[in-house]
């Protein structure tokens, strides 16, 4: 089916554990080497501009995340139909995902970048942003959305890979990204003193770099993984399939980034320096996240492509490895930052003010990020089976409103950093026994007992037909 095998995985058959972990580890290292064109960004101007410029960079990260949520989610759908044809060994049908969802990443990388033109500064303000800090802030975002289509290219086409099982050369073209954008931020900052403008401008360059490479791999595939731009076109069927994945997870990441919009700008009252001790803390947040993440993916593609050929029994096998490495790979990379906090966190900044906020959200939310495995792993794994309303559902409750009322009842009487960071590991543990809960369900519901009980069992049944035909 998919000519590239050196590539390529093999999902459907073997062992699991061995598979998983070399499909997620490239996996995370790009999550988290896309974080760090963010985290350079404020490690640079944090160390050679001023606190303001790094509070400026920093206060952008929850408003940029709800921006691209949406489209990063349609992306995850594409994943999974691709991979549900993969699967299924329609050739067909993965040509037709894979022009549609192209040309979907181009469509919304243009939208993203005119509107974030005009709500940059409007936005910055409604969420509170500190008068020293909203100008530079303002730039940035207006830069930074510049480099939107090329974002989702990369975003779009790592996922067309990664539903064949390749997650490495998505990693291979970040890493080409992240040296060029490292050394423009030194270079614009340091050389031509141009501060966040500088940091930005590097961060839309490097996006262009890891864009073009993903887009160049994708026309030198093998049919039917093959690009051709004189192919583009949408395919409605596939649209449908794509969006009916892909915008329920979406708008769980927006949801989710609107709850963190509200958070900032409850971190925006404590003033500059406790946006900018929380931007330094929140690099290693997303860093022990991006582990989560990547396994979270994993599951989604694994089970996807498992689910459509009809091995259900490996689908729940691919549910427990991936949790148990996600806790613990996770709980390793958290303990690494806490206990090297000094050094980490003076990566960002040295003013002793600073810091001390930084240290307050690194031990409360950091060293329990491996709790987001258990709605993550969950959630990908519902998704894989094709259901993506649920999960999206659950996680509005968790990451949205359990934290609005938080935000609204416990931090108006306790006006305390650590009590509004409390809320993280509350909503995480609150989230995940709600997750697992309907992933269970979902079992029950899915796989009747003999189907539960064999290893390589027929497609037949009615229940499972439409997934095969979808």
């Amino acid at each position: 089916m998919i000519t590239n095998k050196k590539n390529s995985m093999d999902m459907l058959h073997g062992s699991l554990w061995n598979k998983i972990l070399i499909f997620a580890l490239p996996l995370a290292a790009s999550s988290i080497l896309q974080q760090l064109f963010n985290s350079v960004d404020t490690a640079v101007v944090g160390r050679f501009a001023s606190s303001q410029a790094l509070a400026a960079v920093g206060s952008n990260s929850s408003l940029i995340s709800l921006m691209i949520n949406l489209f990063v989610g349609i992306s995850l759908g594409s994943n999974v139909v691709i991979a549900h044809y993969i699967g299924q060994k329609k050739e067909d049908s993965i040509h037709a995902a894979i022009h549609t969802a192209i040309l979907v990443a181009i469509a919304s990388g243009l939208f993203v970048l005119v509107l974030g033109q005009f709500i940059a500064r409007p936005v910055l303000t409604l969420m509170g942003t500190p008068e020293d800090v909203i100008t530079l802030a303002v730039l940035y975002l207006r830069i930074y959305f510049l480099g939107m289509p090329f974002i989702m290219l990369y975003d779009f086409g790592s996922s067309i890979l990664r539903s064949t099982g390749d997650s490495k050369r998505p990693l291979y073209a970040l890493i080409a990204a992240g040296i060029i954008n490292t050394m423009l931020n030194l270079i614009l900052v340091i050389v031509f003193h141009l501060g966040v403008s500088g940091v930005a401008i590097a961060t839309v360059v490097s996006n262009m770099v890891s864009s073009g490479i993903i887009l160049y791999i994708l026309m030198h595939e093998e049919p039917p993984i093959r690009l051709s731009f004189h192919k583009l076109s949408i395919h409605l069927p596939e649209l449908k399939k794509i969006l009916q994945i892909g915008v329920p997870a979406g708008l769980q990441g927006m949801v989710f980034s609107i709850a963190n919009v509200c958070i900032q700008s409850s971190i925006n009252s404590f003033g500059s320096d406790a946006v900018a001790g929380s931007a330094a803390a929140l690099n290693y947040e997303f860093f022990a996240y991006f582990v989560v993440n990547a396994f979270a993916q994993t599951t989604v593609t694994f089970t996807s492509q498992n689910f459509g050929a009809g091995k259900y029994d490996r689908c729940k096998k691919i549910y427990r490895t991936a949790m148990i490495f996600s806790l613990v790979f996770c709980g390793m990379l958290s303990a690494v930052f806490v206990l090297g906090n000094g050094f980490f966190l003076q990566l960002y900044s040295t003013d002793p003010a600073v810091l001390e906020f930084a240290r307050q959200r690194l031990f409360i939310a950091t060293t329990l990020e491996l709790l987001t495995s258990t709605y993550e792993i969950s959630a990908g794994a519902m998704r894989g089976l094709g259901h993506s309303l649920s999960p999206a559902l659950i996680t509005v409750f968790g990451s949205c409103v359990l934290r609005l009322i938080w935000i609204s009842t416990v931090c108006r009487t306790i006006h305390k950093f650590w009590v509004l960071i409390l809320i993280y590991p509350i909503s995480w543990v609150i989230t995940g026994a709600v997750m697992i809960t309907a992933y269970a369900l979902l079992l029950r519901k899915l796989y009747p007992k003999n189907i539960g009980q064999c290893k390589n069992c027929s497609t037949s049944n009615s229940k499972y037909s439409k997934y095969r035909r979808n």
